[in-house]
């Protein structure tokens, strides 16, 4: 394997796992989870001030709920349909800045 070949190899290597990592599904996924636990256990215990408030409706819980369940949706979707990087073909001769680009 020719050193050329190596160092694509190694960036696609790289950048297929920067994709990943930096998947905006995977950080809203995440966040969401956070917060939604967060929220649901501040809505699990509510006092009745809060329930006043809110007409008698447990806001917290169901807001927390609802964001765990999004969070989730986010993340079985990263699962199952994970990011597809394309293939980098090689140029041929490495070419340099100073020459034009054949047509």
């Amino acid at each position: 394997m020719s050193e050329l070949q190596r160092e694509v190899s190694e960036l696609e290597s790289k950048s297929t796992t920067a994709a990943r990592l930096f998947d905006i599904r995977r950080i809203i996924g995440g966040l969401f989870v956070v917060y939604g636990i967060i929220v649901t256990i501040a809505g699990i215990n509510p006092s009745d001030a809060d329930l006043k408030k809110a007409q008698d409706v447990n806001i917290n819980l169901w807001t927390g709920l609802a964001m765990l369940a999004l969070g989730l949706f986010f993340l079985v979707w990263l699962k199952l349909r994970p990011v597809v990087t394309p293939p980098v073909t090689p140029d041929e001769e490495p070419s340099s800045p100073d020459e034009e680009p054949s047509k």
